[in-house]
């Protein structure tokens, strides 16, 4: 898609998938897909589709991670190779791969309560399966929703949403089409909800202050839309626990 079109379809109020604005993708999620896992959850949003894992808190593996006042934290990011139209294999030392896995990592580390699991590791899987654009963000409401399934204590559900601005028009949750358009740019935003605090806050080029306050207001405002699917996603997952067979 080039940017005329971007501009063309913005201006009537529709984007190339047809949303508004303001409008997020659909978004659906799953707990415990996986059984032999401390705990798992599957999202998508849009055809963005990640599935996380989580094992632990269990016995640090490595002497260098057992620290005495908190739990360390490995996460692991990889990519399937059909995830993409490029069909490409990357390998778990890709720079990008190793830079997300230490966005996450630090993104979780302000929100899991560590200090409850002195010398002992939380291992983080995460897959992504499918590519469509805002992969980060799904990622982490994927990890959030694992770590819940788990049992393990946070402060508060940690939700992620992208903003994007196309001449002076904010955009909510960007697809690939329109994080690939060089004139887009691409802000990744994840709060704490209850407390508003801002965990993660990532961008790939520079805007105008007023642009920048646009996107800020609108991805966070899709972090909470996105809190309540995923607190509905974890109470149906209870729900279905206290059921009697």
């Amino acid at each position: 898609m080039t940017n005329a079109y971007l501009r063309v379809r913005c201006g009537a109020g529709l984007r190339v998938d047809g949303r508004r604005a303001n409008e997020l993708r659909k978004v659906k999620c799953s707990l415990s897909p996986l059984s032999h896992a401390s705990g798992s959850a599957y999202v998508e949003q849009g055809n963005t589709k990640v599935l996380a894992v989580v094992y632990g808190p269990r016995e640090a593996r490595h002497k260098g991670h057992a620290m005495h006042d908190r739990a360390y934290i490995n996460v692991e990011y990889t990519v399937a190779p059909f995830s993409t139209g490029e069909r490409k294999k990357r390998s778990k030392n890709d720079r990008r791969l190793l830079e997300s896995g230490l966005a996450i990592k630090q993104t979780f580390e302000s929100a899991i309560q560590t200090t409850l699991y002195p010398r002992s590791q939380i291992d983080i899987y995460i897959q992504l399966l499918q590519d469509d654009g805002g992969a980060l963000q799904a990622t982490i409401n994927a990890v959030t929703l694992a770590l819940i399934d788990a049992g393990v204590p946070m402060l508060d559900y940690v939700c992620a949403c992208t903003g994007g601005n196309v001449d002076g028009q904010a955009l909510l949750d960007l697809n690939h089409v329109e994080e690939a358009s060089a004139e887009t740019p691409d802000l990744t935003v994840a709060i704490l909800p209850r407390s508003g605090k801002v965990t993660l806050l990532q961008m790939t080029s520079r805007v105008h202050a007023d642009q920048f306050e646009q996107m800020m207001s609108l991805a966070m405002d899709g972090c909470r839309q996105i809190h309540t699917i995923m607190d509905d996603a974890v109470r149906a997952s209870m729900q279905s626990l206290v059921q009697p067979a």
